[in-house]
């Protein structure tokens, strides 16, 4: 195969995901026909199977290929914390571009989907567990040691830290959507209410003077 037609193929492929993303996200995973994927992404459904057997490969490429885009978390906690030394204004920062990301409604649909099928694919719901969320909170855990080195934080387990930290970010917000559907969310400012409150209540517990800022 040519490198044109490797070329070819991959946008073909990632023109199928496409298409399939938002209708597993609307219909689920037994509610979603290859026919409706086909007919979104504009190709034969025998195009389709020629890049996915069947539906449970297709559906464990997309949830997979999601996993990537959680990078983008992994690179935003460096550039907020890594530098300087006011902990306070990158954990300021770090929380309000967190809740603003995983608090949009695709991501929100992404993860009730995972969930919901959870038994059905327990392996694929581990594997994006791991390599999703799971390497956001090492990376955070990581950034969190270099500031309890520099003196900036204090702390003994940097991995439970990470963990308090996300979770007085996201237990509100994310807990409440899980359950009142996608046109129930909190306004930028409710999130800016709730991602200052957690960054102060987190400080009080591991920041190096042992007090919180208001």
């Amino acid at each position: 195969m040519t490198a044109e037609e490797d070329s070819r193929t991959a946008r073909k492929r990632r023109q199928i995901l496409e298409a399939a993303r938002p209708v597993f996200l609307r219909n689920g995973y037994v509610g979603t026909s290859m026919d409706e994927v086909a007919a979104l992404a504009a190709v034969s459904k025998q195009t389709v199977y020629k890049h996915f057997t069947d539906k449970e490969q297709l559906f464990t490429s997309l949830i997979l290929d999601t996993t990537g885009q959680l990078d983008a978390l992994t690179k935003m906690i460096t550039a907020a914390l890594d530098q300087g030394d006011d902990p306070e204004k990158g954990l300021r920062e770090l929380a309000r571009r967190f809740l603003d990301s995983l608090m949009q409604p695709d991501v929100l649909r992404l993860r009730r989907l995972i969930i919901a099928e959870a038994d059905r694919f327990p392996d694929l719901g581990r594997t994006w567990y791991e390599q999703g969320f799971d390497r956001v909170l090492a990376t955070l855990a990581t950034t969190f040691t270099g500031l309890a080195d520099r003196g900036l934080l204090r702390l003994d387990d940097p991995w439970l830290a990470a963990n308090h930290f996300m979770g007085l970010l996201l237990w509100i917000p994310v807990n409440k959507v899980m359950f009142s559907g996608a046109g129930d969310h909190y306004t930028q400012a409710d999130l800016d209410r709730l991602s200052e409150a957690g960054v102060a209540a987190f400080l009080r517990a591991y920041g190096a003077t042992g007090s919180g800022t208001s």
